[in-house]
């Protein structure tokens, strides 16, 4: 198990190379690369020098012994209803795995989609045509589990893939050659889940994380421990499954009102609270 942080809140703020050397220089031994800035026509990712922004990612992080370990793709992956963004964002999802591939990443997260009518139909077409070039590009797709909103009761309700059996009917109905999970932990709890019952009723499916912790009603991504997360339970059910996959964050919200300087000290927090979850999660495996 590799421990991974995700690049978002310091790219946004430091650039992607910035990023890529604070993570390593913290003691993380992969990263998440985070390509939601491809919604916008003028993210590098969508120009011609995309190859050599991410070869250049890539030389940094070899120079520190880090892997990239996965990718998430742009978001919404589709639109219900909007063909034309669904064109230019279905281009964006093969260039992202395209970008894994790059980069040697194992596995691009890609989110199913809501959709008003015959979503899972919906969901599976989107996922077979980005099947071959996951397939060529030697990547896994991950599908996320999601939460909506609603207008009407003001607050977070269900979505696609919110809940367990509905997520292992879509994994389940994938080749797993070519497909995963990535069990959101946070989302559990939002949609009135269980993220520990989650995992033991997902198992061997989850094939990837996002780590980060909220209240149960706010999607705060911020660092584990310091919300209403019952994390005790849940990294007794990761070592119950054996699980598999890396520990990977999607909490770096923590940062957000920490200024620049900071940044390192940050990553760095982090990274000592992940190495101490991932040593009980190695606990728990052995006594299970």
């Amino acid at each position: 198990m590799k421990l991974v942080n995700q690049t978002e809140q310091i790219s946004e703020r430091l650039g992607d190379e910035a990023a890529v050397r604070i993570i390593c220089e913290s003691g993380f031994d992969g990263i998440d690369y985070s390509m939601f800035c491809m919604r916008d026509d003028d993210c590098i990712l969508n120009t011609p020098d995309y190859k050599n922004h991410v070869r250049k990612l890539a030389e940094i992080a070899a120079s520190y012994g880090v892997t990239f370990e996965q990718v998430h793709a742009p978001f919404p992956s589709a639109k219900d209803g909007n063909p034309e963004y669904n064109g230019k964002m279905f281009g964006r999802l093969v260039r992202a795995l395209e970008i894994a591939g790059i980069l040697d990443a194992k596995i691009c997260v890609v989110h199913p989609v809501q959709f008003k009518e015959n979503q899972f139909e919906q969901n599976m077409e989107l996922y077979h045509k980005l099947e071959p070039y996951a397939a060529d590009f030697g990547v896994k797709i991950a599908l996320e589990n999601m939460w909506g909103w609603s207008e009407e009761l003001q607050r977070i309700v269900p979505n696609v893939c919110s809940v367990a059996e509905e997520f292992n009917r879509y994994v389940d109905a994938l080749d797993p050659a070519h497909f995963t999970a990535c069990l959101d932990l946070g989302h559990c709890g939002l949609v009135g889940d269980n993220a520990g019952a989650m995992i033991r009723q997902m198992g061997s499916r989850l094939g990837c994380l996002h780590i980060h912790d909220n209240d149960n009603v706010h999607d705060s991504h911020t660092l584990p421990y310091t919300s209403e997360m019952d994390w005790n339970d849940i990294l007794h059910a990761l070592g119950e499954i054996d699980y598999k996959g890396n520990f990977t964050y999607e909490a770096d919200y923590f940062l957000k009102k920490f200024p620049n300087d900071l940044m390192p000290a940050c990553e760095k927090f982090m990274h000592d609270v992940g190495r101490s979850m991932m040593n009980k999660i190695e606990e728990y495996r052995v006594k299970k």
